[in-house]
This record gives C-alpha cells, structure tokens and sequence, in this order.
C-alpha cells in the first residue's frame, strides 16, 4: 500500500483540485450566462496571450543557465501569437568530447598530441562558458560538438493545470535528462478551460515542427561558415544567422539546440494528459513522413497516460476513488478541455481504443507505457499497449506496485523508492533506440 505521506498528501491534492476544478466550471457557467456582465480578463478575448502556467496554484522554478546540478536550463517562447514556451534542459555531458567521460576534470591542459577537434572542442567550451553560466554557441561546418539525442516532454495536470518549468516537472525532467544523456524540451502548452481542444495537441506538433525548423537553420548556419568559436565570432556572425532565419520566417537560430541536439533520434515522453499530446504528436509525426526531416521519432514513452472512455474497465470501477486524481474529477477535466458540442468520453483525444484512429497502429513507433498499481487508468493503458503488440510494434508496459498516479513526476514531494526505479528502466528502454548505430546499447 502507499505510504502514510503520500496517502495525506493525497486528500489534500483531492480537495484544492476539486476546488479549482469546480471554480472554473462555475467561472464558465457564468461567462456563458448573458444576465451576467462579462470581465474581459476571463475571456480568450481579452487574453493577449494564452495560459500555460498558474503561479498562484503551483511554485515555478527559474531557468538556471549553470550546470551546479549537471543539469543547465534555458526558457525560449517559440510563438508569438501565443505563449507557447520551451524549458530546454541541457546536460554537462554535452560539453564533454565523445570519448571523454561526463565527469571528467574539464579543467585540464590542452593536449598538443590530441586531435584537432578535440582541441577545438575545449575552446569552444570555454568560450561559451562565462561566470559559470552557459551561453551556448553557433558552431560553423568546421566545428563539432557532442550531440544528443532530443526528449520532447509532455507535462500532466488534466489539461487545466501544470506547466513546463514548475518544481516538480522540472525535477524530473533534470533526473531523465542525466539518466538518459539527452537533451530534454519540456512544452509548455496552453491550458483549458482558456484554450480548449484542441490547443493543447497543435501546441505540442507545432513544437515538432520547430526543432525540425531549428535542425535546417542550424545547418544553414553551419554552411555559411564563419569565425571561430569563440564569443568575437559569435557576435560577428550574428547578423548573418539572423538573416538565414528571417528568410525562413523563423526566429534567430536557438544556439543550445544547434550546437547539441540530434533531432534524428527524438522520443516523446508525455505524463498523464501529456502522454495524450505525445500519442497525438507520435500519430501526426508518422503521417507526415519526410517532411519532418532532420526530426525522427524514434519511440515514444507513455507515463500513466489520460485515457478514459464510455464502457468502463474493471480499474476504473474498482479504483474509482483512487488516489491524487478520481474518476469524477477527471471527468470534469475532460468536461474543461472539450469543447461543450464534442464532449465524448469516446472523443479520439480520450478513448485510444475507438475504431478509425488514422495511422493504422502497425506503423506507431516503439511505445513504453508507465502504468501505477492504485491509478484507475490503468487498464485502459495497458489495452492501448496490447493492442499495439498485437500488429508488432514494441509496446512493453512497466507496472510499479503500491504506486499512485503521478507517483514518478511528484517525486520530489512524494520520495517513493518506485520514482527512482522508474526513471532507471525509462532510461533502459529508451536508449536502446537513441543508441548510434554501431554502438547499440543493450541490457
């Protein structure tokens, strides 16, 4: 069974989101009621940008450009129609030649007997080093930096709440970035009942589509050549970089994810609701082929994902009432994020299992399902899972005993031994498909 902690925590996250739940339903009856005099600040309208965080419900943690964890963070808005932001996570390992361990003293003299590259590396390095702080770098044909392999990541909260850079997905998006070696981009997605569906979903292809933007920018940029590494050239070049990305319609090059990020070996990672977005990004990313290059998903993992649907399974009669998110309060989420004319618990953004989901199952990428013994999503997932093993795609399912829904990304409230656990054998799976080729990783 759960621990006493985490069943206290619990009931208090039950009660403070059935109310916030509840509010928003009754800010939209009144919104909707004409008797009532509309407040502009409640309405999209009167929004000049959309909602992607709460700060009142929920701490933020600032963007951190040190690597005094390992771990360095920078937050981009990649929309300017929106406030649809990206907290990158960038590893000190990307900062290490590709023969030289992460942890090795970086301090170390140039070598006059290593490689060229190897010494190029290092100056780059320290130049894009200042005060402790990561500026990052644009690195021309002739330079070469470690690259990694790219995590897009789909935070959880019904649609209604979460955010991309808050305490707890920001925890756990720095432990999968130095377990798996990769390059973490946390979506920050609009939110409901502000943004209904499908926001959410085009929020999380349009952030696809910018790494694939920003992999051809960077190649451009590359192909321009240029000056040295160093932080003259990189001022020097500026203005030329700038000018590649206005001809593309496109902002200035983003220069972590040019200098280290291999968009050929992408996963999608989403948790709860995101794992909805990463299902729905996954779907669109095989239909649109080709025109996604250089970006290729490669997997996709599914932590605790949102479904639901009309006939109910025996975990969603026998764990109704289960912790941190009941039944009867999901649906109300659901009820938030679908527009009123289309509210279905069979709707193809909640049921994966309805027939007629375009592509055909046999041509999804590898799926890893996260699922919680006491979570009453549970069996819905594990059918989606079985379903894809049934036509041949890869689909294991990791099930965690006496854990809760959420209970590996509140790991820092919760501190359940299954978080750790889990973010291992995530780490396991993945890498047996971001492995360069020759260098396969196995178990």
């Amino acid at each position: 069974m759960p621990s006493v902690a985490v069943k206290l925590y619990s009931v208090f996250f039950k009660f403070l989101l059935k109310h916030r739940l509840q509010s928003r339903i009754q800010a939209i009856d009144a919104q909707n009621n004409p008797s009532v005099p509309k407040d502009p600040s409640k309405t999209n309208q009167g929004r000049p940008f959309a909602v992607t965080s709460r700060p009142d419900e929920e701490t933020l943690a600032a963007a951190n450009p040190s690597f005094s964890d390992g771990v360095a963070t920078k937050d981009i808005h990649i929309d300017p129609l929106t406030s649809l932001s990206l907290r990158i996570f960038l590893p000190d390992s990307s900062l290490s030649p590709s023969d030289t361990p992460p942890n090795a003293d970086r301090r170390r003299s140039v070598d006059p007997n290593r490689p060229s590259s190897t010494v190029a590396s290092d100056r780059m390095r320290r130049h894009s080093l200042n005060g402790g702080e990561y500026r990052g770098y644009l690195p021309t044909a002739e330079q070469t930096g470690r690259r990694l392999p790219v995590i897009l990541q789909f935070h959880g909260g019904g649609f209604v709440s979460g955010s991309g850079d808050s305490v707890a997905n920001d925890f756990f998006c720095r432990r999968i970035a130095k377990l798996c070696d990769v390059v973490v981009i946390a979506v920050g997605y609009r939110l409901a009942p502000e943004n209904k569906y499908p926001a959410a979903f085009d929020d999380g292809l349009r952030a696809l589509y910018w790494l694939a933007k920003q992999s051809n920018l960077a190649e451009c940029s590359r192909s321009m050549g240029g000056g040295g590494g160093g932080i003259g050239g990189e001022v020097r070049r500026s203005d030329a970089h700038r000018h590649i990305a206005n001809s593309f319609g496109a902002t200035v090059v983003e220069p972590w994810i040019a200098a280290h990020a291999d968009p050929s070996r992408c996963v999608l990672l989403g948790v709860s609701c995101g794992a909805n977005i990463a299902d729905y990004v996954a779907r669109k990313a095989v239909e649109a082929g080709k025109r996604l290059d250089p970006v290729k998903v490669v997997a996709q993992v599914l932590m605790y994902p949102f479904f639901i649907g009309s006939v109910p399974t025996h975990s969603e009669i026998k764990l109704a009432n289960s912790y941190f998110y009941d039944k009867s309060m999901c649906t109300l989420a659901w009820k938030l994020f679908l527009p009123e004319e289309e509210f279905s618990l069979d709707h193809p953004a909640a049921n994966p299992l309805i027939p007629g989901r375009s592509p055909p199952l046999k041509q999804m990428p590898p799926t890893l399902t996260v699922v919680a013994e006491h979570d009453w999503m549970r069996d819905r997932a594990i059918a989606y899972s079985e379903e894809l093993r049934k036509v041949n795609v890869d689909a294991p399912v990791l099930e965690y005993k006496d854990a809760v829904h959420e209970f590996a990304t509140l790991d820092m409230l919760l501190k359940t031994p299954q978080a750790q656990a889990c973010a291992d054998d995530i780490a396991i799976w993945v890498k047996k498909y971001i492995s360069l080729r020759g260098h396969e990783f196995s178990y």
